[in-house]
């Protein structure tokens, strides 16, 4: 893949206006990367969805700085040429400017990102601008904000009713406002995410959004039912499913330990037939002593 240029946020705005989609998956470790950069992806967010579906949290509010470092820092190895996000993760800029900025700079120097994400409409626009004024690109995320599911009620569509749809409308030209390269828009309704889409001049990722966004992105794991005990959704679609692949080839290798079928004789090495182990390896052999 080392013709592959990478995504940035002048060519990133450029699609929207040519009308270009803008395709994202997560990603959330080396292989994976690696395939999503081979499958031609444009960006790829490291989430801190990663704390439900690689830690085995409920929710993403456990997810800590280290854990997202960690895993953006392996993804980065994996697609060197592939524009990488990273999710600054529960209450990590929500206190002190400079606490902000270190975050930051740790998701970016020892992450390797280009660029973060940050939950919230109007409310973190300081931040956003400020962040930004830092040299570090910034993608806003409205809609269903997974770390404020608490607050929130639970995972709800957002933008059903008019006032709600202002709202969101309001929250996305703030960030915009603030020097946002982009916004992603999570389970909100079609018309509601059209409208946004239609007002900003940035371009506009749809998660469970409906289709008149300027981009889609959605969950490694879920795009792959990578999982066991797949619970589908409404907004995503399956293209493959590994996790019964994996779970019967795994199923069939313990079957053949079992059984004793593996290792077979292909499977292993043997001395070639000239070749004596050396019985001074074992002490069987003699210790010469001198007469003299």
């Amino acid at each position: 893949m080392a013709s592959k240029q990478p995504l940035n946020i002048v060519k990133m705005k450029k699609m929207k206006s040519d009308g270009v989609p803008i395709s994202m998956l997560t990603a959330y470790d080396y292989p994976s990367a690696q395939l999503a950069e081979e499958a031609g992806v444009d960006m790829i967010l490291v989430g801190d969805s990663l704390g439900n579906v690689v830690l085995g949290y409920n929710s993403t509010i456990p997810v800590t700085m280290d854990d997202m470092v960690y895993h953006t820092r392996a993804v980065a190895r994996g697609a060197e040429h592939t524009f990488i996000v990273a999710d600054l993760p529960f209450m990590t800029y929500h206190g002190s400017l400079d606490e902000s900025l270190r975050n930051v700079r740790r998701l970016m120097q020892e992450g390797h990102a280009h660029a973060v994400k940050m939950e919230g409409g109007a409310e973190i626009a300081d931040t956003v601008k400020r962040i930004v004024q830092s040299g570090v690109p910034v993608l806003g995320h409205i809609g269903l904000t997974p770390q404020s599911v608490n607050q929130i009620g639970g995972y709800r569509v957002q933008g059903k009713d008019a006032a709600d749809a202002e709202r969101l409308m309001n929250d996305a030209k703030a960030l915009e406002a603030a020097g946002a390269f982009a916004v992603v828009l999570e389970l909100v309704t079609e018309e509601t995410a059209a409208e946004i889409s239609k007002a900003l001049s940035i371009p506009t990722i749809g998660i469970g959004a409906g289709r008149y966004c300027d981009g889609q992105v959605l969950v490694y794991h879920d795009v792959l039912k990578y999982t066991s005990a797949y619970r589908d959704k409404r907004f995503v679609k399956t293209y493959a499913d590994v996790g019964t692949i994996i779970r019967e080839g795994i199923s069939q290798y313990v079957k053949e330990v079992k059984e004793k079928s593996f290792p077979a004789e292909e499977h292993v090495f043997k001395a070639q037939s000239t070749h004596k182990p050396s019985t001074s390896l074992y002490g069987n052999e003699k210790e010469k002593v001198s007469l003299k």
